[in-house]
């Protein structure tokens, strides 16, 4: 499930680009991230949503442990820089959801990468829910433990339904560090607002059962605001650190320039101005449903119309609203 909620790591890049550049660092260290070949542009799409001043980035968390060769997108958030209002925007779309992959059928969203790599996930995601995708980044598991560090650990909110479980992952999480300085294995002992390290925060990313996938989305929410929220208060000088931590983590299709475009853009924007938004809308029986279904397992089955709110949050910065 979930595990990978490093998608932390690619906004961190984007909000330290434009301090770096004054360094004279940004160039060299952004050239440590893998490179992909895809250009978004030239992929094949239906009618999709676009809007000017409006740039989508489709931020891919791998399941990928440390040592593994193959994996699948188990988390996935389109990540809006809106210049027109002002705001930024995190829509997760839940791995479950139920959608026509071109080539393949119908499956869950999840397998399309697994199927087709970055190039699949975009058509698909642009071919079911008509949104354009302007640029993407793929974050795997060490990423978000070097981040966190690098950072000094984030601040949230554990409370006594959560606790037991994040307590369950930090042996395997703590495992998988690679700080050196990460001294001993460390539970979280209390509840309440609290600052977590790499590892720690992982586990608090990897909880599930204790509620569901969609709660499970909601932390990862938090866990990206709260990563844009310590890098307001983090010293400038620390930036070129982070972004060396971060970059050998990630893959991209963006060019330097593009990185430190949205960099300007969400600093200027500010972690105060941030929305969210989960899709399918599971809290409203109206627009989805989830369950097992045929032979595809458990999944989430939208409703054609709700696809429409998808797009107005995106691109009038209308928020849905269960009353109407």
């Amino acid at each position: 499930m979930s595990k990978l909620k490093k998608i932390v790591v690619f906004l961190l890049v984007l909000v330290i680009g434009l301090p770096i550049a004054a360094f004279g660092l940004t160039s060299s260290m952004l050239g440590d991230m893998h490179d992909s070949n895809i250009e978004t542009s030239s992929l094949d799409s239906l009618s999709h949503s676009n809007k000017e001043g409006i740039n989508n980035i489709l931020i891919m968390g791998s399941d990928a442990r440390p040592g593994d060769t193959s994996a699948r997108t188990d988390s996935m958030m389109i990540l809006t820089v809106d210049k027109i209002h002002k705001d930024i925007k995190i829509t997760s779309l839940a791995r479950d959801t139920f959608v026509d992959i071109p080539g393949h059928g119908y499956s869950k969203l999840t397998h399309a990468y697994a199927f087709g790599k970055e190039d699949l996930l975009i058509k698909t995601i642009e071919q079911n829910f008509g949104i354009d995708i302007n640029d993407f980044a793929l974050i795997n598991f060490e990423s978000f433990i070097a981040i966190i560090d690098a950072l000094d650990g984030v601040t949230l909110d554990v409370t006594a339904n959560e606790i037991n479980e994040l307590n369950k992952f930090i042996p395997e999480t703590y495992n998988w560090s690679t700080n050196k300085d990460k001294g001993e294995m460390k539970l979280i002992e209390n509840t309440g607002e609290q600052k977590l390290n790499g590892y720690q925060a992982l586990s608090y990313a990897r909880i599930r059962h204790n509620d569901s996938a969609f709660g499970r989305d909601n932390r990862q929410r938090m866990i990206v605001m709260s990563i844009i929220k310590e890098m307001k208060n983090t010293p400038k000088l620390k930036y070129p650190f982070i972004l060396k931590a971060a970059a050998p983590y990630v893959s991209t299709n963006m060019k330097t320039m593009d990185m430190l475009k949205y960099g300007i853009d969400i600093l200027r924007i500010g972690p105060d101005n941030m929305k969210q938004m989960e899709f399918p809308i599971v809290s409203s029986p109206k627009y989805s449903t989830g369950g097992i279904y045929g032979n595809y397992g458990w999944v989430i089955r939208f409703e054609d119309e709700s696809i429409q709110f998808l797009k107005d949050f995106i691109f009038n910065d209308i928020e849905f609203d269960e009353s109407k």
